[in-house]
């Protein structure tokens, strides 16, 4: 069937809508860190001469700390980390660092060193490019010396003044996840080594080495590939850390003999922690907890536990409680390294000083005492304070009837700068030697800056939810009138004053926009619930009007008790986000509920084997939700649903059958092929994942065949479209074509997942086959041809249900497992790391099943015999429903896990719309020339 010009549109302009709709959660919760034309300030002397920064990458602070803390590997030492602990319980001062999410490590790194949370549009460019430049403490450094990953390094040289940050870098093909990681971080200390060695005949070289200011940063990789590769409670990770404890020592005692003086201080941390399956990047409490310990000159030793206790149920198991755990943000330690050395704090830095807080010990042990605390204090809260000053300036110039932070208001009053008299009075203190008092109000201070810079920087955030809630209303009505009224009652009520009144409005905002400097966005953003409110008034205005007068208030009774209805089940789903069980609540309800409740006596009793086979496929589905995402490499669960993949294949090359023998051949042809490629896959996996657990690494010659066999199987199905007059012959070849991926690609049990998700995705096509053919029997509608295309297409109250069952399959295609992220299984293809590729090969995975679902959506389409897209449009009306929810839940406060968690639903109910409206087309072309529903009743009859 034909797809009109009308309903392109519609799609298109969801399409478009929807994917600029993404950024609205960023516009609104989260803005850029980085502020121009800000003053600089430092304290006038350093307490050390150097500073050596290491940072152990994706190491937690659990497993680096804790006594035991590897019970489940024999003969594991208690202390994992002897010289580390040598330092926190003799001579160094420690705690947690905080970090924010995405617990990456750019973003991780950048909080370190630039003090600053790293602008989100980073994550477009796999956190390795700058999306914007910043200030970092090697940039004010006089010299820094950086060695690591050429993923980490090169942004802050590329930032910084040109020849002050120096690196030098592995190649990429050595981040091998296959191969013994520890090599990465004794290659580190190996060109520190060299490096210092070379200083003893270049003068030159010497002379850098040993001027003040001078930074020296080791990143250890290792930890990070480690963890991915073989999980952190392994035996690999717990040897890493004992690697990079060691290459602590050795690098302490490097500078010991190089410089035989005591001005070197040293911090070691993580970027970010790492979950119990070897991933990161969440709210995950194990990504955003890691270990900050710091010792040498300027910092104070360890201290005595106060009281109450610094300590928790967490760091009980470390066996310190009789040291001070002093914790901090992940943003703080880039102040800490800047009052170290005596350093310009870089120009975004949002970091917090720990010492500024005169209640709580800090890390710094001053030459001047608490006068150097105090002085300090007065730095960091200028630094804050050109945050909020340049903020300020920019919405007291550009926006209409602006109103300043409540805490600065007085400074309106009297035309002084904001914080002036607040920092007059902190020096004040300084001056007179109240030292307590102005770190005191130092702190107060730095406090009220960063809320009221909070303030400024989600200053449009009402406004900006007004607009979404709007916008996505307006898309919902929008959709509703151009399939529920009919071509002619769509310019029936048209309107020249709507028109004129809808671009008054845009006109207006954009009016505003301009005057307030918007982002362009802004601009995008207003269009779209303008034009969808303006269409809605104009094409629904008089229909409903008429509905009214007419006398029909009950039947909108009855709508309106329909709709609540179906707004409670997508809220359900909503809470399937974060309770996964109850996607299997839905299997049981629509396998077991529905057809006991909603099916016609006659329909069960004349189809039981079909109820039969229909309530236990949904009760064998619903098993998946239940079981625990944190899986282990298992290749009986994985070799298990390759099998049952193979049986049916045999299955349908004896079940299906065809008129024309050489389409018959064709298809059996294909088939073979496709299992001979699942059978050699299989052997392959179980081969390569014995080596890898062998840590022999991958064989390339079985790399390359494993990529022939992957792509090859994935591709057959596209190229030769078998069963062009059998619907499930073609879709049989698909479903065996993208069950190769799960064979490379699985971790456990998600190729039977797969194989219950098609097989219910099937019997769903019969049973609503059934129940409309039992519809229509008796029906007036029966006799009547279809529509052409969706345009003339008008939904009952079935297809409501069919729609509502759809955006649930949609949900469960994702949430059904929940171990489709896991890393493990890209490095049977991947071995070396390369984030999009591997990105690539993730998000196939998760396509496979909508591959499958856009199938069997457009056989139901054909054997309803409706328009395509009809039902699918019905959908697309009910989705934003979940998608509003998702707008109105997601935080920039709390936990980092509640955080990450609502902008990740944000994201993933808008883009699983789109993405399901482009499967939905796949799905279409894919089974163009389909006999539709007048056809198969036919073919059944003959």
């Amino acid at each position: 069937m034909a797809i009109s010009g009308s309903v392109w549109r519609l799609l298109l302009t969801g399409l478009v809508f929807h994917l600029v709709y993404i950024g609205t959660v960023f516009d609104c919760y989260f803005t850029s860190p980085v502020v121009h034309g800000m003053q600089q300030h430092a304290l006038e002397k350093g307490e050390a001469k150097r500073l050596v920064l290491i940072v152990g990458d994706g190491l937690r602070a659990d497993l680096l700390l804790a006594k035991n803390g590897f019970p489940m590997i024999p003969s594991a030492p208690e202390v994992v980390a002897p010289h580390l602990r040598s330092i926190i319980e003799t001579r160094g001062a420690f705690g947690i660092s905080h970090t924010h999410v995405p617990t990456e490590s750019r973003p991780g790194h950048v909080a370190l060193i630039g003090g600053m949370y790293e602008d989100v549009s980073a994550v477009t460019k796999g956190w390795k490019t700058n999306p914007v430049d910043f200030d970092s403490v090697f940039n004010q450094s006089s010299a820094t010396f950086s060695f690591g990953s050429p993923d980490i390094l090169p942004m802050f040289a590329r930032g910084a003044t040109p020849g002050k940050v120096e690196m030098w870098c592995y190649d990429e093909h050595e981040e091998d996840f296959t191969k013994d990681a520890t090599a990465l971080d004794v290659w580190v200390l190996e060109q520190l080594r060299t490096l210092l060695h070379n200083a003893t005949s270049d003068a030159a070289l010497d002379a850098r080495l040993r001027g003040e200011k001078t930074v020296f940063f080791l990143h250890l990789l290792g930890l990070d590939t480690t963890g991915h590769s073989y999980r952190p409670h392994s035996k690999e990770y717990m040897v890493n850390i004992q690697v990079v404890d060691e290459i602590v020592k050795q690098t302490e005692a490097l500078f010991s003999e190089f410089y035989r003086d005591d001005e070197t201080a040293f911090v070691f941390t993580a970027d970010h922690g790492m979950s119990k399956i070897g991933n990161h990047g969440d709210g995950d409490p194990d990504n955003t907890r890691t270990p900050l310990i710091a010792w040498g000159k300027g910092i104070r030793g360890p201290l005595p536990d106060s009281s109450p206790s610094s300590h928790d149920a967490y760091s009980t198991p470390f066996g310190l409680s009789h040291l001070l755990r002093r914790d901090v943000e992940q943003a703080d330690v880039a102040a800490l390294m800047s009052a170290l050395i005596g350093v310009n704090w870089p120009i975004n830095s949002v970091g917090v000083l720990p010492d500024i807080d005169p209640a709580k010990p800090g890390y710094l042990q001053a030459k001047d005492g608490e006068k150097t605390q105090a002085e300090a204090a007065l730095v960091n809260a200028k630094v804050i304070l050109e945050h909020y000053r340049v903020k300020h300036v920019e919405k007291k110039t550009h926006s209409l009837l602006y109103r300043p932070y409540s805490y600065f208001l007085h400074a309106e009053n009297t035309e002084e700068l904001p914080g002036e008299s607040q920092i007059a009075l902190i020096d004040e203190m300084i001056q007179n030697r109240n030292y307590y008092q102005a770190r005191l109000q130092a702190k107060e201070f730095i406090a009220h800056t960063l809320e009221g810079l909070r303030y400024l920087q989600t200053y449009d955030r009402t406004m900006i939810r007004g607009i979404v809630i709007a916008a996505y209303l307006g898309w919902i009505a929008f959709v509703a009138v151009s399939i529920l009224l009919p071509p002619d009652e769509h310019l029936s009520g048209s309107k020249p004053s709507l028109h004129i009144a809808a671009a008054s409005v845009l006109v207006g905002f954009w009016g505003l926009f301009a005057r307030q400097h918007s982002p362009s966005t802004f601009y995008v953003y207003i269009v779209f619930p303008c034009y969808f409110w303006d269409q809605v008034l104009v094409r629904a205005s008089k229909p409903v009007l008429q509905y009214v007068r007419q006398g029909q208030s009950g039947s909108i009774i009855k709508l309106l008790l329909r709709g609540l209805l179906v707004v409670g089940a997508l809220q359900s789903m909503v809470a399937g986000y974060t309770h996964r069980t109850i996607w299997s609540a839905w299997f049981v309800v629509i396998g077991v509920l529905w057809p006991l409740v909603a099916w016609p006596t006659q329909a069960r009793n004349e189809n039981w084997r079909l109820l039969l086979a229909w309530t236990s496929s949904c009760l064998g589905t619903a098993v998946f939700p239940f079981l625990s995402v944190h899986q282990e490499e298992n290749l009986i669960g994985i070799t298990s649903g390759a099998v049952a993949m193979y049986a049916i294949g045999v299955f349908g090359i004896r079940r299906f059958k065809f008129a024309n023998a050489q389409e018959g051949g064709l298809f059996k042809t294909v088939v073979f092929v496709l299992l001979n490629n699942l059978g050699w896959s299989v052997i392959l996996v179980n081969i390569i994942v014995h080596d890898l657990r062998d840590k022999k690494g991958v064989s390339p010659i079985l790399r390359f065949i494993g990529w022939g066999l992957f792509l090859s199987t994935a591709v057959l199905p596209f190229i030769l479209r078998v069963g062009r007059d059998s619907p499930h012959a073609r879709l049989l070849s698909f479903f065996l074509g993208f069950g190769a991926c799960f064979v490379w690609l699985a971790i456990a049990v998600e190729g039977l997942f797969y194989v219950m998700y098609s097989l219910t995705l099937c019997l769903w096509v019969e049973v609503e086959s059934v129940l409309h053919a039992r519809a229509q029997q008796g029906s007036e509608q029966r006799n009547k041809p279809a529509g052409k295309d969706a345009s003339t297409y008008r939904p009952k109250a079935d297809d409501l249900r069919i729609a509502v069952f759809f955006l649930f399959f949609v949900q469960v295609a994702f949430f059904g497992t929940g171990n489709s992220f896991y890393l493990e299984p890209v490095y049977r293809l991947v071995p070396v790391f390369n984030p999009f590729l591997m990105a690539a090969l993730l998000i196939f995975k998760i396509v496979s099943p909508y591959i499958i679902l856009a199938i069997t959506f457009s056989i139901l389409n054909a054997r309803l015999d409706l328009p395509p897209f009809s039902l699918f449009l019905v959908a697309l009306t009910l989705t934003d429903v979940m998608t509003i929810t998702f707008f109105l839940n997601v935080t920039d406060t709390g936990s980092w896990l509640e955080i990450g968690q609502t902008i990740s639903f944000f994201c993933i109910s808008s883009l699983l719309l789109v993405w399901s409206a482009g499967i939905c087309a796949v799905g279409e072309v894919l089974m163009a020339g389909q006999p539709r529903g007048h056809a198969v009743k036919q073919s059944k009859k003959d």
